[in-house]
Parts: structure tokens; C-alpha cells; sequence
């Protein structure tokens, strides 16, 4: 009887996150939110609480998050991550201090604490690149002067997870200074040998991993990165950065073969990861922290502005090319709730949950529409004061040529749930 009610429940949830994906994919919107709306409906406080299948949907999530940064790493190579660590590093800067600043604040405002503080930085700081990417497809963006730079903020972001994850994992490990010290110098230690190994013998990785056949390559893909993330969750490093690694490790042909291939899988357990967000967050503990929540959702979506702003000028970009990196960096997705996701795990801060849910809420849904608007907003202001807007060869809306792509894969990005890239 217990397995009829699960199997009822969970392909009820399947058939749920079908539908919601259908319905944003037909009016152009992240499904994100709508996600998160579903575990909120049918977790603890909400209409129909689930039982049988939690357990089951929990490790679900755990999988998607693995998922998500694998195939994240599958994005990139480790030659790109380099690049663009030397090349925009003081981007990667102002983006950190401009957006992690605002959301340790407003942790220590709350009387949060200083862990929290931590947590929230992160969740204000990182951009999803999964929304972004769809945006930018559909606005027709791909081949903006722009674009690069959007993309080169996103890169940095996600290598600063690397570094980023194993802290905030010894700290609400609550691990003392010693062995917080040590839990990050093996982080750190692992993703300077994986990017060494992947520059020098990516090849022979690749090699190694390779197979003509679908089935056998993605039974080896995946067993490798799930043995991997177990590996680095038992070292305190955490899961997440073992599957970026290895997605960086992957390279050619198998990275290509191995993102078709988990796409699909990817999709799923991402969608049902922002379910179970929602599941364990009451929707009754929302409405307490939804005006902090939507004050910060206001200032760092004008920092994320900034940011963009300042990163295009630096690359000497036009006005308007500027205008729109800036709303164009503004969502935040999966990895402001995996974040979240890991200070409630870990019993840190009881209103991080709703406050995590509703920010992201708030971002994901104006983020499309401040990459669309913001441009146009600042050319109408500067046309009310009289400030003329000369014309500049950063401004042409499109290269001659498509912009030079940052993945490895070849293909564009679009959102979790709906065929997501690893941020989403």
C-alpha cells in the first residue's frame, strides 16, 4: 500500500512540473518560480502536505544539485577558466563586492549572525546563468558586444563557487578554525589539480571516459561524478564542487556526447530540487520576511545594474550595450537556493528558507524584465534631463560575427526544468 501511495505521489509531482514547465515555456518566463509555488503548495503548512515520497525526493534533490554544477563544469574548459580569471578578474571583484556585500549586511541587520551573514552573500552575490542564457536567446542577444562580458561575470562566478562552497560547508559544519582551514586548503588544493590535470591530460580523461556507445558513456559519466561527489562531501569539500570538477575534467566529443546525454536528467532532478526547497519551507513563514526580502531583492538588482554597467564599460562597450549587461545580470536562481538549501540543512537560521524563497521569487521573475527594459529606461531619463547620448562602437546591437562562445559544448543555454544550463 506504502509503494502504491508513492508511486500516486510522485508521478503526480512528475506530471505537476510537466505542466508548469509547458506553461512558463509558453509565455517565455522561467519556471523557477512556479516550482518553488508547488513545494510550497504541497510541503509543511501548504494545502496538500506529501508523505510517502519525501524521502525519495530528498535524494532526488541531492542528485539535481550534483547535477547542476556537473553539468555546469561540462560548460567550460579549464583553459577557459584560466582566461578569464586573468583576463577579468577585477569584474569577478566589483560583482563580489558590489552583490555579496548587501546580503551579509542585511544577515547582521537581522541579527542573523555572523554564518548567516556568509550564507546570505552568497545567495545575494551569484547570478543565474540558466535564466540569463534564456533571456539572452530570446531577446536575440547572443551576438550582442555585450555578451561576452555577461558571460565572462557568469564564468568567474561560477569558478568562485569552487572556493566558495567548501567554506560555507565547514562553517555550518561548525568545524573550528583549524579544520575549516584545512577543509579549504584541500578544496582548493583538488581544483588546482583538476584544472592541471585538465589542461595538461584533458585529453586522456576524455580518452578514458570515451565511448561510442550512449549507454555505456553516460553509465560511466554519471557513476564517475556521483562517486566523486561522494568522495568530496566525506573530505568536507563538498559534493557540489566534485561534480563541477569533473564536468571541467571532460572535454571534445565526450562533453558534448555527456551534456545530450544528462540533459534530461539534469531537467528532472533540477525541477524536483526546487520542489523540495519548497516542501520544506512553510508558506506561513513567508509573510514576516517578504519586506526585507523584497528590499534586498531591490538593492542588489541595482548592483547587479552597476556591475554589468561598470564590467561593459571596462571593456570599452557603448551606453546602451552597458544599460543592458547591467539588467541583463539581475536574476538569481538555483544557486541562491542551493545556498539557502544549505544553511537550512543545517539548522543555522530558521527564517533563511521563506527569506531565500522570496527573494528569488522576487528576482526571477524582474529579471527578464529589467534585461528587456533597462536600457530603454535609462536612454527615456537621459532624454527627460537633455543629457545626449553619443553614439560609440560598443553601442552596435550585433557583431559582425556570432560572439565568441565560452562553452565547450556549443549550445545555448536555457533554464532548469526546461532544458537548463548549470546555473539556472
Amino acid at each position: 500500500m506504502h509503494s502504491a501511495v508513492f508511486l500516486i505521489e510522485f508521478g503526480a509531482i512528475i506530471l505537476g512540473l510537466g505542466l508548469l514547465g509547458r506553461f512558463a515555456a509558453r509565455f517565455s518566463f522561467s519556471p523557477i518560480p512556479l516550482y518553488l509555488l508547488a513545494g510550497l503548495a504541497f510541503g509543511n503548512g501548504g494545502l496538500l502536505p506529501l508523505g510517502a515520497s519525501e524521502e525519495f525526493v530528498a535524494i532526488g534533490a541531492e542528485i539535481g544539485v550534483i547535477l547542476l554544477l556537473l553539468m555546469l563544469g561540462l560548460e567550460y574548459t579549464a583553459s577557459d577558466l584560466v582566461s578569464n580569471l586573468k583576463t577579468q578578474y577585477p569584474a569577478g571583484l566589483v560583482d563580489f563586492t558590489l552583490n555579496a556585500l548587501p546580503g551579509a549586511v542585511a544577515a547582521l541587520l537581522l541579527g542573523w549572525g555572523p554564518v548567516a551573514a556568509v550564507v546570505l552573500a552568497g545567495v545575494t552575490w551569484i547570478s543565474s546563468s540558466g535564466v540569463i542564457a534564456k533571456v539572452l536567446g530570446d531577446l536575440g542577444r547572443l551576438g550582442n558586444r555585450e555578451t561576452p562580458v555577461i558571460l565572462s561575470i557568469l564564468v568567474l562566478e561560477d569558478l568562485a563557487m569552487a572556493v566558495y562552497l567548501p567554506i560555507i560547508t565547514a562553517l555550518l559544519a561548525g568545524v573550528g578554525l583549524a579544520a575549516g582551514s584545512v577543509t579549504l586548503a584541500i578544496a582548493l588544493g583538488v581544483a588546482g589539480l583538476v584544472l592541471f590535470l585538465a589542461l595538461r591530460y584533458g585529453r586522456l580523461i576524455s580518452r578514458f571516459v570515451s565511448s561510442d556507445d550512449p549507454e555505456k558513456l553516460l553509465l560511466v559519466v554519471l557513476g564517475l561524478t556521483l562517486l566523486v561527489a561522494g568522495v568530496a562531501q566525506q573530505l568536507q569539500v563538498s559534493a557540489a564542487v566534485g561534480a563541477f570538477l569533473v564536468g571541467i575534467a571532460l572535454s571534445g566529443e565526450v562533453a558534448e556526447g555527456a551534456h545530450t546525454l544528462l540533459s534530461p536528467l539534469r531537467d528532472l532532478f533540477a525541477a524536483v530540487f526546487f520542489v523540495f526547497f519548497g516542501l520544506h519551507t512553510d508558506p506561513a513563514s513567508i509573510p514576516p520576511v517578504i519586506l526585507p526580502a523584497l528590499a534586498l531583492a531591490i538593492v542588489t538588482a541595482l548592483t547587479k545594474i552597476a556591475t554589468g554597467y561598470w564590467a561593459a564599460r571596462r571593456a570599452g562597450i557603448g551606453v546602451k550595450g552597458r544599460w543592458r549587461a547591467g539588467g541583463t545580470l539581475v536574476a538569481r536562481g538555483e544557486f541562491s537556493i542551493v545556498i539557502a538549501g544549505l544553511a537550512v540543512s543545517a539548522g543555522v537560521q530558521p527564517q533563511m528558507g521563506p527569506f531565500a524563497t522570496a527573494y528569488v521569487l522576487v528576482l526571477v521573475v524582474i529579471g527578464p524584465l529589467t534585461a528587456r527594459f533597462t536600457e530603454p529606461i535609462a536612454a527615456h531619463v537621459a532624454r527627460r534631463r537633455g543629457t545626449p547620448t553619443p553614439p560609440a562602437a560598443g553601442d552596435g546591437a550585433v557583431l559582425p560575427e556570432p560572439a565568441p562562445s565560452l562553452s565547450k559544448t556549443g549550445g545555448d543555454d536555457v533554464e532548469a526544468g526546461s532544458g537548463a544550463s548549470g546555473r539556472v
